[in-house]
């Protein structure tokens, strides 16, 4: 971090906050009767809460991601640690943010329910990063800039040196959304975290490892922004059901899974690029295409009437002219190259 440190970051009613906490938190050792928290004593599984501090799925992550688990947060999603950036962080009406845009559009949706202006900065031709923008625009109120890489709905990885610049120079935080690293040929920045205070890497569950229905995502960061997001969350964010599931769900690997996808994302590109209404298909380090055509609007209806959904983004500044295609396996993909196929302007 270029001069501020994280603690003068933090928002002063944040700094100053008793979290609320459990007996349990204050209770070493093994548990035995309950007597606590006024749960009902009828065992189904579920009458007692859950781990606030997910300890044994953080022990698994952190085997996984090879960051410690006192660098890991796990929220209801990433989306939680999004939010969690702002009301930690962000004094309404007072501070900004900075993102990228076109980008994942709950950077903007997390500003305005928490007051925060956000500040957005066109990526530049060929979604490259605007680096130099994104540092001019700043000011002594923005406490964050957002990036996501691979991102949505481009598909492209920023290079890393870039990234780190802006990491470098900038003297607030830099958020690092990582959804799609899984799929990209790139390494991911985490391991930046350890002498870089200011990064936040975002990671998700919910692709790469095919759990988006159970809401589980990551923030890997210095182990002081771990502890202030874990003060402001919700008590038990994630439940005992989900902590579970999730634990089971990662004893298996999906080296396999991945390379089917990056596989089949090759064979639809090559394909697409065969229709003569198809204008481009962008790069894609994810697990979906971006693919610009003559007619937006009237292809997604074709899709729509065949029951095959995909992301109209034809009205995001940026992607004019665009669908954005998510990779499935063959079975579906091929009825989507079908439809395309029966398509006429």
């Amino acid at each position: 971090m270029k001069s501020k440190t994280i603690e003068s970051l933090v928002r002063a009613n944040i700094a100053a906050l008793q979290p609320y906490s459990t007996a349990r938190d204050e209770y070493e050792g093994e548990l035995g009767v309950f007597l606590d928290a006024n749960e009902s004593p009828f065992n189904n599984g579920y009458n007692r809460y859950p781990d606030p501090h997910q300890k044994q799925l953080k022990e698994r992550l952190s085997e996984i991601k090879g960051v410690p688990s006192r660098n890991i947060f796990i929220g209801n999603g990433s989306d939680e640690a999004i939010d969690l950036v702002f009301r930690v962080f962000c004094e309404p009406r007072k501070d900004n943010v900075v993102a990228i845009t076109p980008s994942y559009g709950m950077y903007k949706v997390a500003a305005a329910m928490n007051d925060v202006e956000l500040r957005e900065v066109e990526l530049l031709e060929n979604f490259e990063l605007p680096t130099d923008e994104l540092l001019a625009v700043a000011d002594e109120h923005t406490k964050a800039i957002f990036l996501c890489s691979p991102n949505n709905p481009t598909g492209n990885s920023f290079p890393r040196e870039e990234m780190l610049r802006l990491v470098d120079e900038f003297e607030g935080l830099v958020v690092v959304d990582e959804a799609y690293i899984d799929f990209a040929e790139v390494d991911s920045l985490k391991v930046e975290i350890f002498n870089r205070p200011n990064l936040i890497i975002l990671q998700t569950l919910s692709k790469a490892w095919a759990m988006a229905g159970l809401r589980l995502g990551l923030a890997l960061a210095d182990e002081r922004i771990v502890a202030l997001f874990s003060q402001v969350k919700y008590p038990y964010n994630i439940n005992i059901a989900a902590q579970q599931i999730v634990m089971q769900l990662l004893m298996y690997p999906i080296d396999e899974d991945l390379a089917e996808i990056k596989s089949q994302r090759q064979e639809v590109a090559e394909e697409i690029a065969k229709l003569p209404f198809v204008k481009h298909i962008y790069p894609s380090d994810a697990n979906f295409l971006l693919v610009k055509v003559d007619d937006a609007d009237a292809v997604y209806e074709h899709l729509i009437a065949d029951k095959i959904i995909v992301r109209n983004r034809n009205r995001v500044k940026g992607c004019e002219g665009c669908l954005r295609i998510t990779i499935s396996l063959s079975g579906e993909n091929d009825k989507l190259l079908e439809s395309l196929k029966r398509y006429e302007k």
